[in-house]
């Protein structure tokens, strides 16, 4: 079980976000489940668990945001095909390369990821923790 419930992250443009991350998220076999408005939830089984959205969110005042924070999120990948997938996928919607899928020895000696940066800045992963990867 996950600690975390759902996740929101502000972007400036929500069509061109929302575009984005349908292309880049779906080699990881996330999909977008919800929409309400200029936000949307993406998702596997049926749960949104990642939200986008132009503010200001219900829980952020007019001032919090004016300001977008650029933020790490690093979303589970099956295998290193699908962190491979995630990569080409997310260039080709128009990230641009924050580091090219392999591993990360530094972190641990499976940890396989790739790294882009979303239209609004923030640094995307997508990761696999296993050996193999397969």
């Amino acid at each position: 079980m996950s600690i975390l419930d759902h996740l929101t992250l502000s972007v400036t443009d929500y069509a061109r976000s929302r575009a984005f991350y349908e292309q880049a998220l779906a080699p990881l076999g996330i999909v977008r489940i919800a929409e309400f408005g200029q936000a949307c939830g993406f998702g596997a089984d049926g749960k949104p668990e990642f939200w986008i959205g132009v503010g200001p969110s219900s829980f952020q005042t007019a001032a919090q945001a004016r300001a977008i924070t650029p933020m790490h999120l690093a979303f589970a990948a099956k295998n290193r095909a699908a962190v491979d997938a995630f990569h080409r996928a997310a260039l080709g919607a128009g990230a641009k390369d924050f580091g090219a899928p392999g591993l990360r020895e530094h972190y641990h000696p499976n940890y396989y990821a790739a790294f882009v940066l979303d239209p609004d800045g923030h640094d995307i992963e997508a990761v696999v923790h296993h050996e193999t990867g397969v």
